[in-house]
């Protein structure tokens, strides 16, 4: 027997109708125990709440960054739409790769909503601890990328799905990890690629000597393929909480092997990114490649190679679905959908 799941020597002697109430089992029976359930659910409940309002007073000062950007010209609205498909494509297939029950709407935008929310813990936690990072140059750059800015943000997307789509019962197997990973990944991903996209555009046009519609452009192009990596990286750590969800005497390993796994490859992507105009020009001697190539080509090769990892997983799980029969737990099994 795993000895995590031993029940207490009492409970193991004692006859089955046996009363051990307060003794070694517990239920609710009196007016202290409706009490202490009720205080129970209000500190969660609150805690919950907390983290919630945190994060609002944070992200107010970036939605009127947008809101300015949006003001002084609409057509960076476009912009950030723009930036954003190659990511909602993604999050779309890994959606449609889901061979049990399709997800209800409301979780789904709760996750997304949610992952545009916490985002602002990131980007508050990049700020921060960037300074003493850059002070150690190329090294310790590496570490702020893969000790802060990856697990950071993949923890802050895997805590979308956990504050609320986690515990609705339309998250009825593993795969739905994956689902509501790609959501928060995505609601990151839009925040991000607004803010930057918005910041990019009030800089210019406050300077007033270039035209900032076409320089913002770039850095919207820039942000299109910035975007799908949140995606991806986010489906993966979403699985492993799907898995977490169903084999929780191992819950707590699962969850972290999960986000070591999307940290490292987030962390990878943002260490190779950050240097590989280094690396082109090292082979300017020999081959010439424009930085924009350089730039798309690279991305295109990274995400692909970690896509057909997600895809790998995914496709297992739809395997066996399909070869041990899972669909037939659907016939009788309870309706899903939310609590």
């Amino acid at each position: 027997m795993d000895e995590r799941n031993r029940p207490d020597p009492v409970q193991w002697a004692a006859d089955a109708g046996a009363d051990l109430y307060d003794v070694a089992t517990w239920e609710e029976r009196t007016r202290l125990d409706a009490l202490s359930r009720s205080m129970y659910g209000g500190l969660v409940a609150g805690g919950r709440a907390l983290v919630i309002g945190v994060a609002l007073l944070i992200i107010v000062g970036q939605i009127a960054l947008i809101g300015t950007a949006l003001q002084r010209d609409p057509v960076i609205s476009a912009y950030i739409l723009g930036s954003i498909v190659p990511a909602l494509i993604i999050a779309l297939y890994v959606w449609r790769t889901d061979v049990t029950r399709a997800q209800p709407l409301r979780p789904l935008v709760v996750t997304f909503l949610l992952g545009v929310l916490f985002a602002s813990f990131a980007a508050v936690a990049n700020s921060v601890l960037a300074g003493p990072f850059a002070a150690y140059g190329v090294v310790g750059m590496g570490l702020f990328f893969y000790l802060v800015v990856a697990p950071v943000e993949e923890a802050v997307k895997l805590l979308a799905v956990r504050m609320y789509s986690y515990r609705q019962a339309s998250f009825a197997a593993v795969i739905d990890g994956a689902v509501y990973g790609a959501v928060a990944g995505l609601g990151f991903a839009t925040i991000e690629n607004a803010l930057y996209i918005a910041q990019q555009y009030v800089e210019i046009a406050s300077l007033g000597n270039q035209p900032p519609l076409i320089l913002t452009l770039q850095t919207a192009a820039v942000r299109t393929f910035a975007g799908p990596g949140h995606v991806i990286y986010s489906a993966i750590a979403g699985y492993y909480l799907g898995l977490a969800k169903f084999n929780p005497e191992d819950g707590g390993p699962i969850v972290v092997k999960g986000l070591l796994v999307a940290a490292f490859v987030h962390g990878t992507y943002n260490l190779l990114a950050s240097n590989l105009g280094a690396f082109l020009q090292a082979l300017a001697p020999f081959v010439a490649v424009p930085s924009a190539v350089g730039f798309v080509v690279f991305v295109l090769v990274f995400d692909s190679v970690v896509l057909l990892a997600l895809v790998a997983k995914l496709r297992r799980y739809e395997r066996a679905f399909q070869k041990y029969g899972g669909a037939d737990f659907y016939a009788d099994g309870p309706e899903s959908g939310p609590e």
